[in-house]
């Protein structure tokens, strides 16, 4: 009986000592863990700390060789971490499942730790307990960054603001050519002659103000606010050029221009004469002195700029005329605004009874002629007039 006890005690024994020796190599397995550690700029990393962890707990500790690779033997089946970690190049961790030999390629290090390990593939039980084993509340902690927010990064950025800003000065511009557009129409609409600069005086007394778009011996095809007209060049007297520039156009404002009418034009003086004998006004026509213009008025400039008006001026009456002028009314600018100047004719001498003596006069028949002198300061105009004058003392 005792021998029995004793038989049965050492089986017992053997079989413990059997099991425990089976379970520890089943713990130690046989499968291989490989794989290359760099760092941030693709360097391979050498003596970077590895330390695998299984339920953690730790399975061995090693270091990366030269070339930056490292290898675990022996290994069995299961979850794993293996963290990574270097003094200067900084730190990585990988989690996986193993259950045959395994590759864990390249591995990138990050000045940045992670508070979490990265998740890798795991059963679905494996996740259902994990879940279970959570608080309600989990807080994560995800680095702030642009790239991690899936925002673009800098340069980005940069070339989408630099677009706009192209963009915005490319509408600017055609804005601004548009606005040029409409105040160059307004102001042809406030002031014709802008465009419409030739002034055309016919033998009938009416004045064309347009622009001469073909000529030739016989005709003039002129444009004008109102279309296209034909002048026929024997009923022309003579054409102005008239210059106008900014400081003489008349601005009227938007919201009232299309209710605008120009001023009517101020009717021109009448002479005014002052003989002291009014009775040879009342006289016939044959007993009174007649002056008048003889041929055109001639326009012309000089190197200074100043502008040049002459003609001849003849007397068909029957008497002497005395101090015989020329008044020129000039037209500045639409709004009615005019400025008179006056010349002499340059006839023959008379001295009168009060001791003056004259070069204005002229003789039944005789002519005289005159010229008068636009100093350059004397601005633009738009048209003339002119009016002749005299006075009578015999």
């Amino acid at each position: 009986m005792t021998l029995l006890k004793c038989t049965t005690r050492r089986i017992l024994f053997a079989m413990t000592i059997f099991v425990l020796a089976g379970g520890t190599l089943a713990a130690k397995g046989k499968l291989t863990l490989t794989g290359q550690v760099f760092d941030s700029d693709g360097d391979k990393v050498k003596k970077a700390e590895l330390t695998l962890r299984k339920g953690g707990d730790v399975v061995e500790e090693d270091k990366t060789k030269g070339n930056g690779k490292f290898k675990f033997k022996k290994l069995a089946e299961g979850d794993y971490v293996l963290e990574i970690s270097h003094e200067d190049l900084g730190y990585a961790e990988k989690a996986f499942t193993l259950s045959d030999d395994y590759d864990l390629g390249e591995i990138a290090l990050s000045t940045e730790k992670p508070s979490t390990p990265v998740a890798t593939e795991t059963s679905a039980a494996e996740a259902a307990s994990v879940a279970n084993d959570l608080p309600t509340a989990v807080s994560v902690s995800v680095p702030q960054t642009i790239q991690a927010m899936g925002s673009s990064n800098k340069d980005f950025i940069i070339n989408e603001l630099n677009f706009e800003i192209k963009k915005l000065n490319a509408e600017i511009k055609h804005l601004t050519q548009d606005l040029d557009d409409l105040k160059a129409l307004s102001k042809m609409w406030v002031n014709p002659l802008t465009i419409y600069s030739k002034e055309i005086i016919l033998k009938n007394g009416s004045t064309v103000f347009g622009k001469i778009i073909y000529q030739d011996d016989k005709s003039l095809k002129v444009e004008t606010l109102v279309g296209y007209l034909i002048v026929d060049r024997a009923q022309v007297v003579r054409i102005v050029d008239n210059v106008i520039t900014e400081d003489t156009q008349e601005y009227v404002p938007e919201q009232i221009r299309e209710s605008y009418t120009p001023p009517p034009m101020p009717k021109l003086a009448q002479p005014r004469y002052t003989s002291s004998n009014n009775s040879a006004r009342l006289a016939s026509a044959k007993l009174s002195a007649n002056c008048v213009l003889v041929g055109n008025i001639a326009e012309k400039k000089d190197s200074q700029g100043n502008i040049i008006f002459d003609g001849e001026i003849k007397n068909i009456g029957g008497r002497r005329a005395d101090f015989v002028k020329v008044d020129f009314v000039f037209r500045k600018n639409w709004s009615g605004e005019t400025r008179t100047l006056t010349t002499f004719v340059k006839g023959s001498y008379n001295t009168f009874d009060t001791g003056i003596v004259s070069d204005a006069s002229l003789l039944p028949g005789a002519n005289g002629k005159f010229d008068l002198y636009v100093p350059q300061d004397f601005g633009t105009f738009i048209g003339y007039s002119y009016v002749i004058d005299w006075e009578e003392y015999q």
